[in-house]
């Protein structure tokens, strides 16, 4: 994929970008928002700028990618890539806003590295860009045609509210000009635009956490607290603190076509699924789809919670476990109600928890949560291939190594 000589000065380079990509990263969004104002208001997500999980994401997508070009040059990270382009087709990014990016993303690299920048090192370094680039344009524009969307969003009626927890609520929304629903796989999500009193649009993606097939949708949303989110200090969450503060039954929402590339594979495999927090609502759909198509094999069903009363949709996660043939689940809770099993308070432990040969496994929750699920499973020999998961947030999986 990459040129040979581009490789040998990539290579050569890597450890001092890799060294000062936060610093480039950094640099680059100020430089952005500086030029496109309304790129910050209306398109990047504040409270990730604010946290800085944006710029560490970013630097660690780079990072990855530019390391993988010249330590796999026959291979091309897939994953990675339709990670990022269904995050992006869900916001609607389009191909002319890469040029915008370039432009202040090389900018920023010339300011930190000076003169370290020569025309070899700059040809080189544009090469990867636009490898990066030009794949997640190509896998947009094939989400885009599959979607038969446009990258906008449209006018969704709220149908339906429900208190799941002091800290979680339930919207059921159609579309506003009853057309059809559209069609989407369990586990994925919707990018959900709100306009706030200071007049800056903001989106946000939501899970959706009902099965398809369903005469309307479902999201599930958790009032973001300060600290709370993506396991990185953040501010209050400006979209969901809305969403609960203004929004009712007969409220209209922005929101888009389904995206998302945490989906149920097409197998008879043993399964085990996997969440923490308000990462319990991709896993809500996938159980519903498993009871709805008869699924037969095993399925183990993990969740971690601060508390029971703190577990959105827990009787909804235990009845679609229970209507399985072969499932059983293991809830761990920081403060358990009285007679909850003691080797079941604190943090999730799969230790005694058996998982069968061929064991293919979902996870969504905060990153250290999934981290540690992850380690466990690769020590019972579930292969890396068959452990599969969702960040909400920026992915700061490849920013933390």
């Amino acid at each position: 994929m990459l040129s040979e000589p581009s490789a040998v000065t990539v290579r050569a380079t890597l450890p001092v970008v890799g060294a000062a990509i936060g610093e480039i990263t950094e640099r680059f969004y100020a430089g952005l928002f500086a030029a496109h104002p309304e790129l910050l208001r209306d398109l990047f997500n504040r409270g990730n700028q604010a946290a800085g999980t944006q710029r560490q994401a970013l630097a660690g997508s780079i990072a990855a990618f530019a390391t993988h070009l010249v330590e796999h040059p026959d291979e091309r990270p897939d994953a990675m890539l339709s990670r990022i382009a269904h995050k992006h087709a869900s916001l609607g990014v389009a191909p002319e806003q890469y040029g915008v990016v370039h432009e202040h993303l090389f900018a920023a690299i010339v300011e930190v590295l000076g003169d370290a920048v020569t025309a070899e090192v700059a040809a080189a370094w544009d090469e990867v860009y636009w490898l990066m680039a030009n794949a997640l344009i190509a896998i947009e524009k094939r989400l885009y045609e599959e979607n038969a969307d446009d990258g906008s969003l449209r006018p969704w009626v709220v149908t339906g509210r429900v208190e799941e927890t002091e800290d979680v609520a339930s919207f059921r929304i159609r579309p506003a000009d009853g057309a059809p629903l559209p069609d989407f796989r369990a586990g994925q999500y919707v990018s959900v635009g709100v306009e706030l009193p200071d007049g800056a649009r903001q989106i946000r993606q939501y899970s959706l956490s009902g099965a398809p097939g369903a005469p309307e949708r479902r999201i599930s949303v958790k009032r973001v607290r300060a600290d709370e989110g993506t396991g990185a200090p953040c501010p209050e969450g400006e979209v969901s603190g809305h969403l609960h503060a203004h929004v009712r039954e007969g409220s209209v929402l922005e929101v888009s076509a389904p995206y998302g590339d945490l989906v149920l594979d097409d197998t008879d495999a043993p399964l085990l699924i996997a969440s923490a927090g308000i990462g319990v609502t991709p896993m809500i759909a996938m159980l519903e789809q498993l009871t709805l198509a008869g699924h037969k094999a095993p399925v183990t069903v993990v969740h971690a919670d601060r508390s029971p009363a703190e577990h959105a949709l827990r009787a909804e996660h235990e009845r679609l476990a229970g209507e399985l043939p072969d499932a059983e689940t293991h809830f761990w809770y920081e403060r358990p109600e009285p007679g909850h099993p003691a080797e079941r308070t604190g943090p999730a432990d799969l230790s005694d928890v058996t998982v069968r040969p061929g064991t293919h496994a979902y996870l969504c929750g905060p990153l250290p949560f999934m981290r540690a699920v992850r380690t466990q499973l690769l020590a019972k020999g579930v292969p890396a291939r068959d452990i599969h998961y969702e960040v909400f947030g920026p992915d700061l999986w490849l920013a933390r190594g």
